[in-house]
């Protein structure tokens, strides 16, 4: 790319002085267009000039054998002259010679297009990499010499030595900027073999800081190397340079502040002792990625941002004098928006972890956090912006992100872009920083409303403020004072949730949006005492409250809950994160497939240490999982069919993903049996995919080895069978047991061979036989729901074709209806209902549907593993009349939507006669009929008709 020269006779002169010099060191001439483009650059940069005139050899073989080539010999070069130089002055000499060669070429290859941004930026910080490496080296050997130390191996002086060098920043994400500073921080750890011969390790190392802080950024005759900033440590103002590896660890787990976690997203070991400084960031993961969405840290960023705003003065978009690093629409912006959406998401991701800003912008993009728009408008910019900041400080090699404040030295930085029309440049740049200011302000800077716009909202004072009543009154509220004193009470701070500052602070913001928010209800009196009632039962607020104040479709759907769910509510307020689910873009509107569900969970069970914590995260995942379907469904984003579905579809994930986890766990002391394959059959309605939100798992499960195999391979051998005993006990405690975060599922093994009295695990040859030759009808009816829902794939399809097999057997059996119609009258003798809103037993109810669906299924043949509605949605050509059909289908969709609604919105122990006022609404609402009595009329008539139906084809 050809720069647009300011002067173009003093360019021509620069251009044939440096032939001159080529021709005084007998070096060949370069190509013209080559020639004209150093002249172009010479004259708008004095500092790229002086360092092509000092480098003109090496510029010259550089353009012989390509920049590539020779910047990476030349960074390889740096970082080994820490070990092969002894003197002090002729090693800092060596480096510097070493950087200004790579500024140079940079440069040239930045202004030429020759490289892209990414690998400008990467070469810059790998050579930082380099020197920081060549000067420890340096200074470890030297210090070895002296005997103030002993190294571990003196031939590779890093190797275990202790000092762990965490590049931060540009840096640390490897975007260094062309006259950057390097921000590190420096710790030591104890534990290292290293072995310091004198004084304490604070004043070694303390030494050693100043010692590489010189020797790096002293200026000599052949310039600096990198200007160090170790600001960034834990606490700088009262901490060593170089600070104990326990004791930042303790700050960060104890005063660490959401800027440091920002900060820290980005840091990475770039010398020293490499696996210790790997540690320590493993170590402050729990730090910086919260287990939850963290929407408390935008609050934290914006007013970082704030901060900068107010010292450094930029309030406005102008051109010239602009800090495009720092000002409005200007690079920290683009990064603030990446970093507060890492902090927010992140803790339950890990993919989102990338400490690469526009790296980290496209996987938010591509999990749904960032529209694609506004990802090419911030990468667009964001380099766009990256390449002003480099070209103004290619003019004097100084630490500067300000635009010149007068027009000729902005036309320089122009013409380094090639425009020659500075009206065209600066429009550029404006809108460039405007479109990234739009974005930024778009997510964190809306004014928090603290009045309605239609009134009075104050809270204060010792009495009732009479233009507030009106206000609540016109907005809808029947019982002002009451809805004032409630709010007045919070800010009395009475209740736990309340007790920090912070949450007092977002509640105070958010009460307005409440209100408004109540008011879409009904009757919001009954929303704003419910929700009263709720926070006052709650833990803690800031969490609950930041997600409220960023979402008004969660406050929607929070006011709907109060008034209508108390099972959902009660969930909210024993944890309330489980609403992260319900904010996850993935999520929204859509329940995620059993692939995804697994791929989510196993992610979240990676960034967890120790088979405890797994059992713990992914009942942490289940719980909001479980919530996000139950509040899909209650807002009618999916239907009862789906709802049920989805409920299947975790719970598969669940057991597949958890009975890697005890194998895993369970082979690390007994090793494997050779060969051997497991199948865990879902039974009941996990089979015929129909769970609930309260379903317990009914279960078999199922093993296969080879019979020459004696015993498993590990360190304590168990015998086969008594591997797989041991197995599926080891399962059934890591479902069932309880921890900090409740249990995953009830566990039901019933249905497997000889009840209660046979085996849990059962060998899949035993299994099949037993269910051909012994099993009786109603284990038969089971089977006809059986699904294979995790294991070996080879031995979970091999039971999935056996199954219609086993159940053809019962074709026209002579018994097969007598049997069933018996069965289902011995349950209702145990466990029937007289309350026809108890649909699953009550006559007529579900059980009839199911026990018509399954006799259909042995009776003329099925597949098994299929729902009612799916076995009476193909029933034809039988006993069922086409009526009798549409009436068992409608019914059997009537009792789902009846038992998902009360599982999802009431508590065991609650009757719908006497749930609240807004579970009728919805139900009534949901049955398209007046009231709740009409409901049971409708209910009561269907049950009626379908017992009809159950009795005639059963008995006939």
């Amino acid at each position: 790319e050809m720069l647009t020269p300011i002067d173009p006779e003093k360019t021509k002169d620069l251009s044939d002085q440096f032939a001159a010099l080529l021709a005084e060191k007998d070096l060949p001439e370069l190509p013209s267009d080559f020639a004209q483009f150093l002249g172009n650059v010479f004259g708008l940069s004095p500092f790229l000039r002086d360092c092509a005139f000092k480098e003109a050899t090496f510029l010259h073989e550089a353009w012989s054998n390509g920049f590539e080539a020779s910047i990476v010999e030349t960074i390889e070069n740096c970082e080994k002259t820490g070990c092969s130089i002894t003197d002090e002055a002729e090693f800092m000499r060596e480096i510097r010679i070493a950087k200004r060669r790579v500024a140079l070429l940079v440069g040239l290859a930045d202004l030429s297009r020759l490289w892209n941004d990414e690998k400008v930026t990467g070469y810059l910080s790998q050579f930082a990499s380099a020197s920081l490496s060549a000067c420890l080296d340096f200074l470890l050997t030297r210090y070895h010499a002296d005997e103030k130390l002993v190294l571990p191996d003196p031939d590779n002086p890093q190797h275990e030595c202790g000092l762990i060098v965490l590049g931060m920043g540009k840096l640390g994400a490897g975007e260094l900027n062309y006259s950057s500073d390097v921000d590190l921080i420096l710790l030591y750890d104890n534990a290292a073999k290293i072995e310091l011969l004198t004084d304490d390790p604070i004043t070694v190392w303390g030494r050693f800081a100043k010692q590489l802080i010189r020797l790096m950024q002293e200026r000599t005759g052949d310039g600096y190397v990198f200007r160090m900033d170790l600001r960034l440590r834990p606490d700088p103002s009262s901490t060593p340079l170089v600070v104990p590896y326990e004791a930042a660890q303790l700050y960060y787990e104890g005063q660490g502040q959401n800027w440091e976690r920002a900060a820290m997203i980005k840091a990475r070991p770039v010398a020293g002792d490499m696996k210790a400084g790997q540690s320590f960031l493993a170590e402050i993961k729990p730090f910086i990625w919260r287990k939850y969405l963290d929407f408390a840290a935008i609050h934290d960023v914006q007013s970082i941002k704030r901060q900068i705003h107010a010292h450094k003065g930029h309030g406005q978009i102008a051109v010239e004098g602009h800090n495009i690093k720092l000002g409005r629409g200007g690079i920290r912006e683009i990064e603030f928006f990446v970093q507060t959406q890492q902090l927010i998401t992140g803790g339950r991701n890990s993919e989102l972890r990338d400490n690469r800003t526009i790296v980290a912008l496209e996987k938010l993009q591509d999990h749904g956090w960032v529209q694609p728009q506004t990802v090419e408008d911030l990468k667009e910019a964001y380099w766009f912006l990256r390449d002003c900041e480099h070209r103004i400080q290619m003019v004097g090699d100084q630490q500067t992100h300000n635009l010149p404040e007068n027009k000729e030295d902005l036309s320089v930085i122009a013409a380094m872009f090639g425009e020659s029309d500075l009206d065209v440049f600066s429009e550029r740049v404006r809108a460039t920083l405007i479109k990234v200011e739009r974005h930024y302000a778009e997510l964190f800077e809306a004014a928090p409303e603290l009045g309605s716009g239609s009134g009075n909202l104050v809270f204060t004072g010792d009495d009732i403020d009479p233009g507030t009543k009106d206000t609540i009154t016109q907005m809808g509220f029947m019982r002002a004072e009451d809805v004032i004193n409630i709010v007045r009470r919070w800010h009395t701070a009475r209740y736990p949730a309340l007790r920090a500052t912070q949450a007092k602070e977002i509640l105070t913001e958010l009460v307005p949006e409440l209100l408004q928010s109540f008011t879409k209800s009904a009757n919001p009196d009954e929303v704003m005492f419910n929700f009263d009632r709720f926070i006052s039962g709650l833990p803690a607020g800031i969490q609950l409250f930041s997600i409220l104040k960023n979402s008004p479709a969660i406050r929607k759907l929070l006011s709907e809950i109060l008034v209508a769910a108390p099972r959902l509510a009660e969930q909210i307020a024993r944890k309330p994160h489980v609403f992260d689910a319900m904010i996850d873009p993935q999520f929204s509107g859509q329940h995620p497939t059993a692939e995804s569900l697994v791929s989510a969970l196993r992610i979240n069970l990676e960034n967890v240490a120790g088979y405890e914590m797994k059992l713990d995260e992914a009942r942490r995942f289940l719980g909001q999982m479980r919530f996000m379907i139950g509040c899909q469904y209650f807002s009618s984003q999916i239907n009862a069919n789906q709802a049920a579905g989805a409920y299947s579809d975790l719970a598969d994930a669940i057991i597949t993903v958890m009975l890697d986890v005890v194998q895993e766990e369970f082979a690390i002391r007994h090793g494997k049996v050779p060969g051997s394959r497991v199948c865990i059959l879902g039974m009941g309605r996990l089979g015929s995919r129909e769970l609930t939100a309260t379903s317990d798992l009914d279960l078999i499960f199922l093993y296969d080895y080879d019979e020459e195999i004696e015993e498993s391979d590990g360190e304590k051998p168990l015998h086969p069978q008594l591997y797989f005993m041991r197995l599926i006990q080891r399962f059934i405690a890591a479902m069932t047991s309880p921890t900090a975060e409740g249990i995953l599922y009830e566990l039901d093994f019933r249905l497997r061979p000889s009840g209660n009295a046979g085996p849990l695990a059962t060998h899949v040859e035993g299994f099949l036989k037993y269910q051909r030759n012994e099993a009786w009808i109603w284990e038969a009816q089971a089977l006809s729901r059986a699904r294979s829902v995790a294991g070996n794939g080879d031995l979970c399809e091999q039971i999935s074709k056996e199954i219609p097999d086993i159940l053809s057997a019962l074709e026209k059996h002579e018994k097969l209806s007598d049997e069933i119609f018996s069965m289902r009258m011995r349950i209702e003798e145990e466990k029937g209902d007289d309350n026809p809103w108890n649909v699953k037993v009550a006559k007529g109810g579900v059980l009839d549907v199911e026990f018509i669906a399954q006799w259909l299924t042995l009776n003329y043949g099925g597949e098994g593993g299929k729902s009612p509605g799916e076995v009476l949605g193909s029933a034809a050509g039988n006993n069922l009349g086409e009526d009798e059909r549409e009436h068992l289908m409608k019914a059997y969709d009537l009792y789902s939507l009846v038992m998902h609604l009360s599982r999802v919105c009431l508590s065991d122990e609650t009757e719908i006669a006497e749930a609240p006022a807004g579970f009728h609404e919805i139900l009534t609402s949901s049955m398209d009929l007046p009231d709740l009595a009409a409901c049971e009329a409708h209910l009561v008539a269907v049950q009626e008709q379908t017992r009809q139906i159950f009795t005639n084809l059963l008995k006939a």
